[in-house]
């Protein structure tokens, strides 16, 4: 039974989606300061900083990798809100622990830390499951997705800026706004997942194999399972190479960077928040990930090709058009799966993605530093870029050729 007309179902909606945005936020704002702080620590050694940067990035998401099953499966076991409160609480500490960080291996467990907590979007999207009724749960995705996008904008802005006062002040201000949340939540924050509906915890369950040996039971999830680990290897891979790709094509700045995310953020979030309810009822969820998919592909090559900085800009609304194809791939795969094991689906989909997140940054630099080096018989510094092209066409394909041997 689900409860989004209720003033409860409301409540808990605005904190995932709060929790969610400050997340997010969190990671944004590391991008323009992490490379300054790191350096202060290392003398101003760049390249040391670079790999300690390559270093963070892994380590964040291989905790994710072996922590979102187990915070989904715990979910399953003892209520969505326990364990969404208790993630909350622990990046309020992650945020003030890397505010205070004396050293390297500090900021390492920092970074730790993040990555488990962190984890949580697998309890917040199977709190959206619960609640949601079938015609709703697209869109209730969509806004996830949304504050996703928002916290791109206000991440890398938050970083710039409070970055230029002092390297560790955004910490501070995140650990604030963080704990204060917490808080909201403990008082408006229901609980999603009614006794009758929890089932016992086991570590089978609850490890990135366990998950995903664990989805391989249901026909209708085992084609999107690939779809969604290409269409984040491609996503994840723009990520890894956007800071080097305009700072080497176009010589942009810090300052430069983080306005160019923040405008991918600003799209994101128009299109996840707002457009979403209007074409996914529109195009279906089908023809919305196959269309969705398609788009960015065209949208990366163009990347790719891209001459200037300004005509970069131009695809960034393209790009985020094709974000239609997440909410669509979600709701369907939702469908698939009994309300028992909500926690167990959104579980093997955060160990796909963090997967991806931990594979992509390597091959994507890679192709950018190959490419343009001498090594290389032509220089192309969008060859990743068209890598990931080919891996959005790639998981369109494989989506259709699953929508022919599944028709409904």
């Amino acid at each position: 039974m689900t409860t989004t007309t209720t003033e409860g179902g409301r409540g808990g909606l605005r904190f995932i989606w709060v929790s969610l945005f400050l997340d997010v936020l969190g990671l944004g704002l590391v991008f323009p300061i992490l490379p300054k702080l790191l350096g202060s620590f290392l003398h101003g050694d760049t390249p040391l900083a670079s790999r300690y940067y390559g270093a963070f990035l892994a380590t964040y998401a291989v905790m994710q990798l072996l922590f979102a099953p187990i915070l989904g499966s715990l979910s399953d076991r003892f209520g969505r809100r326990r364990v969404l409160l208790l993630s909350t609480l622990g990046q309020s500490i992650d945020y003030l622990l890397l505010a205070l960080a004396p050293s390297l291996a500090w900021l390492f467990v920092g970074r730790v830390l993040a990555g488990i907590t962190g984890a949580s979007f697998t309890t917040a999207s199977a709190y959206i499951a619960d609640i949601s009724p079938p015609e709703k749960r697209a869109q209730n995705f969509g806004m996830l997705g949304a504050a996703v996008g928002l916290g791109f904008i206000a991440g890398p802005m938050a970083g710039g800026l409070l970055g230029h006062i002092d390297l560790r002040l955004p910490f501070f201000v995140s650990a604030a706004l963080t704990s204060i949340n917490c808080a909201y939540g403990y008082f408006v924050l229901p609980e999603s997942l009614p006794l009758e509906s929890r089932r016992s915890f086991a570590w089978r369950r609850a490890n990135p194999i366990g998950t995903l040996v664990a989805l391989a039971k249901y026909p209708m999830l085992v084609g999107l399972t690939a779809v969604v680990f290409l269409a984040n290897l491609a996503q994840f891979s723009l990520f890894a190479i956007w800071v080097l790709f305009t700072s080497h094509r176009f010589g942009w700045s810090e300052v430069e960077v983080g306005a160019s995310l923040a405008a991918l953020g600003l799209s994101i979030a128009v299109v996840q928040g707002g457009l979403v309810r209007v074409l996914m009822p529109a195009l279906g969820e089908r023809r919305a990930l196959v269309s969705g998919l398609l788009l960015s592909a065209t949208a990366y090559v163009g990347y790719g090709l891209a001459p200037s900085g300004w005509i970069l800009l131009c695809l960034v609304p393209l790009n985020a058009l094709g974000s239609l194809s997440g909410p669509a791939v979600q709701s369907l795969m939702v469908k698939a799966v009994p309300p028992t094991e909500q926690g167990m689906l959104q579980g093997g989909l955060s160990s796909l993605i963090n997967v991806a997140q931990i594979v992509a940054p390597l091959v994507a630099t890679q192709l950018f530093g190959f490419f343009i080096s001498s090594r290389s018989p032509v220089v192309v510094p969008g060859m990743a870029f068209f890598v990931a092209a080919g891996m959005y066409v790639t998981a369109s394909a494989l989506a259709a050729r699953h929508f022919r041997r599944h028709p409904v």
